[in-house]
């Protein structure tokens, strides 16, 4: 079965489970695809920059000088040197943004209304992904001459504006689209119920015990759109979703999404 792999910030910032991260891509079997984020290095250069980042709800507010930033880290530094550490190991990848043959375009999304039903947001430049989004025909293309597509979370909206989107939702989106597995990796062995206690992982989460979850703010802040991501991709086809340990990834273990 076909696999679309997504990896976090954190990880990207660490060198050493980077690494082996990426050995463990190169070894995990059938096709696969890597999606990937860069928020904590944003982050870092927003703030070098005098820009204070923005994050509402785990998602990050992007405005024209945000958008440069996460353009520039994402499309850039990260896309890059984990397509070299992967053509290191022999896989041969190639990476790409939304805007490249236009594989994945997006409309703007309109301001949310957030939790509490009042609050309004305008998340700015940022696409609203869905399965739809997606080229399928040329991402098959690739996976059909053994090239292995790395996609950044920028996307576009087909009349020259580039968008930021969280990197869950590409993921999801990518795997509903093309009917895959998805597997988010970030430093964690999983969802824990308690943040201090690292051997406190979930095993499973269905829909009831999520909005237990969020009620008594065991998951917060980034956590929710992973999760929220988690459920839309089952919701959209997609056959398994799983969230792990970067180090994991070739292991059991993580939590389990379920309707």
């Amino acid at each position: 079965m076909m696999t679309v792999v997504k990896i976090g910030g954190h990880v990207l910032d660490d060198e050493v489970l980077l690494e082996r991260f990426c050995r463990d891509f190169v070894a995990l079997a059938g096709t696969k695809l890597l999606v990937h984020g860069g928020g904590a290095l944003a982050g870092e250069v927003q703030k070098a920059l005098g820009i204070e980042p923005q994050m509402v709800e785990g998602r990050r507010v992007t405005d024209a000088s945000t958008l440069r930033v996460v353009t520039m880290v994402y499309s850039g530094w990260c896309n890059k040197h984990l397509v070299a550490l992967l053509q290191s190991l022999g896989c041969n990848a190639i990476g790409l943004s939304g805007c490249d043959a236009g594989c994945i375009t997006a409309p703007v999304r309109p301001p949310r209304t957030l939790a509490d039903g009042v609050t309004k947001v305008d998340y700015g430049f940022v696409g609203d992904v869905s399965p739809s989004s997606v080229d399928t025909r040329f991402l098959r293309n690739l996976l059909d001459m053994d090239l292995v597509p790395v996609l950044s979370a920028i996307n576009h909206d087909g009349a020259g504006q580039l968008l930021n989107t969280n990197a869950d939702t590409v993921a999801a989106s990518v795997a509903a689209a093309l009917g895959a597995r998805l597997v988010c990796c970030f430093e964690k062995e999983g969802v824990l119920s308690d943040v201090g206690d690292p051997s406190s992982v979930i095993p499973r989460i269905d829909s009831a015990s999520f909005e237990q979850l969020k009620a008594s703010g065991t998951v917060s802040a980034g956590m929710l759109p992973k999760l929220e991501n988690a459920f839309a991709a089952l919701r959209q086809g997609v056959p398994e979703v799983i969230l792990k340990s970067a180090a994991g990834l070739l292991s059991r273990g993580g939590t389990k999404i379920c309707l």
